[in-house]
């Protein structure tokens, strides 16, 4: 895209289907080496990449040259095959439909990048579910209870 200039930087979260708490420590840094390769192989710039053995936090520098739902299925379909061939999990892993993608201004790579590689102790004060609803109502995004990420019942 030639004199084409962007500046766009998204944070993407997603869980695991019913928020089984799947992604193991023994293996969870291969599984974001492997998600760092597929955005970079889609010539997006992979900024920061963290989570919980439910979900995970995804910041890049965003290309407009493919559209998020593209990017996002091409993350969570590679990544659940991966996870799947090696066997990582006992029967089929897949991630839950769905996701959340927020975008930030370059002021705030810092802080996003802070919180991403803090989840640790993020979720030992509050749960997946009350960080989700934070993010969506911090960026006025209208929602269905009956839409949010599904728990494990």
């Amino acid at each position: 895209m030639a004199n084409t200039y962007t500046q766009m930087y998204l944070h993407f979260v997603f869980a695991v289907q019913n928020r089984i708490s799947l992604i193991q420590p023994e293996w969870k840094d291969e599984l974001y080496k492997y998600i760092t390769g597929i955005v970079q192989n889609n010539k997006h710039k992979l900024i920061a990449i963290n989570g919980m053995p439910n979900h995970l936090h995804v910041f890049v520098g965003y290309k407009p040259h493919q559209l998020i739902p593209g990017l996002l299925q091409d993350i969570k379909g590679s990544s659940s095959q991966w996870i799947n061939s090696k066997d990582l999990v006992k029967g089929k892993f897949s991630w839950q439909e769905g996701y959340g993608a927020f975008s930030y201004s370059h002021s705030h790579i810092d802080s996003v990048v802070k919180y991403i590689m803090s989840q640790e102790e993020h979720h030992k004060k509050r749960t997946f579910r009350e960080e989700y609803v934070e993010l969506l109502d911090r960026f006025h995004i209208d929602y269905s209870e009956k839409y949010l990420l599904i728990d494990v019942e």
